[in-house]
């Protein structure tokens, strides 16, 4: 037997993902034969473009299947430097200041990882996404939480984060459309925390992973797009998975100014090497045929967004439940405080008693709240209600 522990402080201190738990344990539940209605899964239940993986499938078959450069393969690093120029988020396409890793994940965690250490502080506007705090601990960070609840449409402003800042503060993060509320920072919203950012000698990583999955006319403004001093503080995130329903594929990106690109990449070259090669040539595929790629996302939010009001109004329908209308992305966040339970003790029974995966607020930092997919079947969604609201019931 060991006897001593071997076990790092890292290793000790982190938490594993609560969102992957419940969805795990819905899917072993299903295994068994249970009847689950699972609204714990992050990802679109819908296959990835097939002439994506056409593309994939093609680089296999051809042999691209050795080690890429750390940064990516320089045809897709080109192809999203020239989207982001489009965009505004750089001056020039500059392939140099483009990472792809392996998942959008890994990006946010090179991102923090490469401007932050010990007794740096960091910002995090809750609710937020699970895995923020956990990274911002690994690199041996202080995660800083300011809370906005359903009264702000859960988005924290800049005076509040100025109110929260110390000269240890070094980084703010930003995620809109947000995971876990679907809540989206307007233009002067956005311009007023870039303002501060700017006063204040901070950093801004944004992820805008659900940057293409907006419903009811909403715009997605990109932070770094607002002038030439926002790109050289904003670390701008995102990648493949959510809107082309690759998240198995691991495609993350990043992009930022030259100095932390460079960092970036050599995080990366001495961690993981590269994002994986054949799958980078799908992602490619998609960037090359825009407006084909664009047509199967669109197809997809055509059922998102008939999924969204439908939770929405029957959630809202249930005493004890209020839900705001989310913007973006594919989760509603509604509020169960008046149920007089708290969000981790809801989600345990809502599943033990009824077969129904819910992920609690808390893990989010918004206890009284619980997260719900609706990147679900319509059927999942009216069993599911259904079965929430008996439960809801049954607590009165």
């Amino acid at each position: 037997m060991i006897s001593k522990d071997y076990l790092s402080p890292w290793a000790k201190n982190v938490s594993p993902s609560p969102t992957l738990a419940v969805d795990a344990k819905a899917k072993a539940l299903k295994a068994a034969g249970e009847d689950v209605c699972g609204f714990g899964a992050g990802e679109p239940d819908f296959d990835t473009p097939e002439f994506i993986k056409e593309a994939c499938a093609q680089a296999l078959t051809e042999g691209r299947t050795k080690y890429a450069p750390a940064a990516g393969i320089p045809d897709l690093r080109l192809a999203l430097a020239e989207q982001y120029k489009d965009y505004g988020v750089l001056g020039e396409a500059n392939p140099a200041q483009v990472v792809v890793s392996p998942g959008g994940k890994y990006s946010c965690y090179l991102a923090i990882l490469a401007t932050c250490g010990p007794g740096d502080e960091v910002i995090i506007p809750a609710p937020y996404w699970v895995s923020y705090p956990e990274m911002v601990k690994l690199a041996g960070a202080i995660p800083k939480v300011i809370f906005a609840g359903d009264d702000q449409d859960f988005k924290v402003t800049a005076a509040q984060i100025e109110e929260a800042l110390t000269p240890a503060t070094k980084l703010i993060i930003l995620n809109s459309p947000s995971n876990p509320t679907g809540s989206l920072y307007g233009r002067e919203e956005t311009e007023e925390i870039i303002e501060l950012a700017c006063r204040k000698d901070l950093l801004i990583m944004s992820d805008e992973i659900y940057e293409y999955l907006l419903y009811d006319g909403s715009i997605h403004h990109r932070p770094a797009s607002f002038s030439s001093e926002a790109a050289d503080r904003v670390i701008t995130v995102s990648g493949f998975s959510k809107t082309f329903s690759m998240t198995g594929w691991r495609l993350g990106t990043l992009v930022a100014n030259p100095s932390i690109s460079k960092a970036v990449a050599s995080l990366q070259s001495q961690t993981t090497s590269n994002a994986t090669t054949f799958s980078q040539y799908g992602a490619l595929a998609a960037l090359q045929n825009w407006s084909k790629a664009m047509g199967a996302v669109n197809e997809m939010l055509v059922h998102f967004d008939r999924r969204r009001m439908k939770l929405l109004d029957g959630l809202n329908a249930i005493a004890g439940c209020s839900c705001l209308r989310s913007q973006g992305a594919f989760y509603l966040f509604p509020s169960i405080a008046e149920l007089g339970i708290s969000s981790e003790d809801f989600s345990n029974q809502l599943l033990e008693k009824e077969k129904v995966a819910v992920v609690s607020g808390h893990a989010f930092g918004a206890d009284g709240y619980v997260r719900l997919s609706y990147a679900t079947s319509d059927e999942v969604i009216e069993e599911g209600l259904l079965r929430i609201e008996k439960f809801c019931d049954e607590l009165k």
